[in-house]
């Protein structure tokens, strides 16, 4: 192997190596995304190395191979990490704990226990302004509810029924 080999799998490694301690040791779902597919990146470098070394085009079609799985992988991965991220308003991993199939027991980690215990923050629901006016209805009688009530029995068996913006009008003289 020449120095430029030893260089590129060296660069390959190092690549690989970072991503790895990435993905390991941080709880960000987007860099663990992001540490994934630089463990990726490391892997095409050592293979188009490889096939350059050998004299064949194999390294450059797995290459090709593997950054069609990585860019299918971080398409879903988004996906999924902005639908959880509109359910717990968190990027944390710890969060979604409650995501597990039941009868799975919950994998504690020493560093959380010793810190704050992590809550979901509590989603506020939008407060919508009431649209056009409201009713003026008044106080109805009693004569005038019955009133009501019988008109529309006696039109029941009829087809001709009092409207109801009539019905609204009695009522509201």
């Amino acid at each position: 192997m020449n120095d430029t080999t030893s260089l590129t799998l060296a660069i390959a490694a190092g690549l690989f190596v970072l991503g790895a301690i990435g993905f390991l040791t941080r709880r960000n779902l987007i860099i663990i995304m992001l540490s994934g597919e630089t463990m990726l990146h490391g892997v095409s470098l050592t293979l188009t190395t490889f096939g350059s070394v050998h004299h064949t085009n194999e390294g450059q079609v797995f290459t090709i191979f593997t950054l069609v799985i990585a860019a299918c992988e971080a398409g879903i991965g988004l996906a999924l990490v902005l639908a959880l991220y509109q359910k717990s308003r968190s990027l944390d991993i710890e969060l979604w704990a409650d995501l597990r199939d039941e009868g799975i027991s919950p994998s504690i980690d020493s560093e959380t226990t010793a810190q704050a215990p992590l809550t979901s923050p509590q989603l506020e629901m939008p407060k919508l302004k009431p649209a056009g006016r409201q009713p003026d209805l008044g106080p109805i009688s009693i004569q005038e509810l019955n009133e009501l009530s019988s008109h529309a029995k006696l039109n029941e068996g009829d087809s001709t029924r009092v409207p109801k913006h009539e019905a609204v009008e009695r009522v509201s003289l």
